[in-house]
């Protein structure tokens, strides 16, 4: 007979040896690409360090400072203003707005600076159109540079702000409306209730926003390197390929990891000091203030810029310019993208949620330090760029290859190539990593919904933990998981620059097509993928965005 090793867990509960192992397992490989990229980083040697610090390092670090800055700054002005109007105030289509404004997240932010290049640029209808008007020369004008930092913080503003506004809402929404009452009677203005009762309240919620779209945008890769905005995202990928500097592609990931992690640390500090006591919290609701007039249309302005400007107008430009293209969708080559591109996805949502279901399950049948421990590690994938799990897991995996290769032809005389390197199981392993924390929040989020006392039934009837699991926790949770399959989807369809890196050879996606026509300025043949990738985003954002509505107060 099979023999089932377990572990005895706290309150009476048994681990299965093998769930147990598998969720230490999932935890490990999430760690493995950030010690690799310490370990590469440090026996680089200081001649790399000394070269990066003299040249390319300060620009790097200015230009990521300041892209942070701008996004940070723009997706609260803009997440929070809309937040509070939605959830404060009554004007003409309010209950529209409060879920339009959340359409946006379906669009990478490389694909709104393909359509906003087709159409600002020198050449594009735009800057045309006011020559045309004008007779102006190419040189008797000035226009903003859409190609430049500005633009991309702008491009990253348009498609983060969500992040702010989906918790600031939230955290309005809960507030009692005494506090603000109060404030109205000593003498406050709305807008100085606002400033000085409602948003502090709500700070917790609004910094853990504005921190996710921080971390997104050092992450980004595609909006950056399109603008020729030299970050250290661009300069990752820039060492690695056009310089093949091992050494200064994995220095430079370290400094990336190192402030990605400073942020996931601030944001973990900042989610777990969000306890803020509101003694008159749910004895009243705050009555909407009802905007006329001018007040309303300033309202309706102010809300519907970011749904026209972030998903409507963008869609409407990549409409036209897949319809002048020559790309045709349904191609063998164009259906080989997406097949590549729907395998991927699909095969790294199925990993990516056993792993969160391994992780998860194991965290409730044993609390304590190894299981919280694992699920902690299994989150921080969240907070690391692409490029740099990339760099992390080729690194070791592209030594043992060439180990494995040179023992084999020198006892065998047999070369057994790239085994792991350049397969698709790698990338997929890298999914894995960056996705994990996603669909660990979607499954535990879940599993609250099943309370101990089921786990307590189910073992008086005599089901073992995985058989509770099997027939009491998965029936359950099944609308979570397959929210979690949903958002990894999406994300992996989305993502591009491990996927640049680490693709095999002759495998590339629609990420990768549209980036790849876009770099040679083909803007009309890139919106076609830019649009499959946006149709496939648009899928969890619709369920988000019918969680907002039955979640209205």
């Amino acid at each position: 007979m099979t023999q089932y090793h377990l572990l005895q867990a706290p309150k009476g509960r048994t681990v299965p040896f093998g769930l147990s192992a598998t969720a230490l397992l999932v935890a490990f490989l999430c760690l493995l690409p950030m010690v690799a990229v310490a370990i590469a980083a440090l026996l680089g040697g200081l001649d790399a360090v000394s070269h990066l610090a003299a040249t390319v390092l300060p620009r790097y670090i200015a230009n990521t400072g300041l892209l942070v800055l701008l996004v940070g700054f723009g997706t609260f002005a803009i997440g929070v203003g809309a937040a509070w109007l939605v959830t404060m105030t009554r004007f003409p289509c309010v209950k529209i707005f409060e879920i339009l404004l959340v359409l946006p997240l379906a669009f990478p932010a490389y694909v709104l600076a393909y359509a906003y290049t087709h159409v600002l640029d020198h050449p594009g209808i735009v800057q045309a159109t006011l020559r045309d008007l004008m007779g102006w020369g190419p040189r008797d004008y000035w226009f903003p540079e859409v190609r430049s930092l500005g633009g991309a913080a702008v491009m990253l503003v348009l498609v983060l702000y969500p992040y702010v506004y989906l918790l600031a809402r939230a955290s309005f929404l809960q507030q009692s409306g005494s506090t603000f009452i109060a404030a109205r009677a000593l003498g406050s203005s709305p807008l100085g209730a606002f400033l000085s009762v409602s948003l502090p309240l709500a700070r917790p919620a609004i910094a853990g926003g504005v921190l996710l779209a921080v971390m997104e945008t050092i992450a980004d890769f595609g909006t950056v390197a399109y603008f020729g905005v030299q970050t250290f995202a661009t300069g990752i990928y820039t060492s690695w390929f056009s310089l093949a500097d091992r050494a200064g592609a994995a220095q430079l990931a370290l400094c990336l990891l190192t402030f990605a992690l400073l942020l996931a640390m601030l944001e973990r500090a900042q989610r777990g000091n969000a306890k803020y006591h509101d003694p008159s919290r749910g004895q009243r609701h705050q009555a909407p203030i009802t905007l006329r007039g001018g007040w309303a249309a300033l309202a309706v302005a102010l809300c519907g810029m970011p749904v026209v400007f972030g998903a409507i107008l963008p869609v409407v430009i990549l409409f036209e310019m897949g319809i002048g293209s020559e790309q045709d969708l349904l191609s063998p080559r164009y259906l080989g993208f997406v097949q590549n591109s729907l395998t991927l996805a699909s095969v790294a949502a199925l990993i990516t949620v056993g792993g969160a279901v391994a992780v998860g399950f194991f965290r409730r049948m044993s609390p304590g330090p190894l299981s919280n421990g694992a699920g902690y590690v299994a989150r921080l994938g969240y907070a690391v760029p692409g490029g740099v799990i990339a760099i992390g897991l080729l690194v070791p995996f592209a030594s043992f290859d060439n180990a494995l290769d040179a023992w084999m032809r020198a006892n065998f005389d047999i070369s057994t190539g790239l085994l792991f390197t350049g397969s698709i199981w790698l990338l997929v392993f890298a999914y894995m990593v960056r996705f994990m924390a996603a669909a660990l929040g979607a499954y535990e989020g879940g599993q609250a919904q099943v309370h101990d006392n089921m786990d307590a039934a189910s073992r008086s009837l005599g089901r073992g933990p995985m058989g509770t699991l099997r027939r009491i926790h998965l029936p359950i949770l099944t609308p979570s998981l397959l929210t979690a399959l949903l958002i990894v989807f999406v994300d992996v369809m989305k993502e591009l620059p491990a996927t640049l890196i680490m693709r095999p050879f002759n495998y590339d996606t629609l990420a990768v097509q549209a980036y790849r026509l876009a770099s040679d300025e083909r803007l009309e043949g890139a919106a076609v993928p830019s649009l499959v990738i946006v149709a496939m985003g648009l899928l969890p954002v619709i369920l988000i965005c019918r969680q907002v509505g039955r979640r209205r107060s």
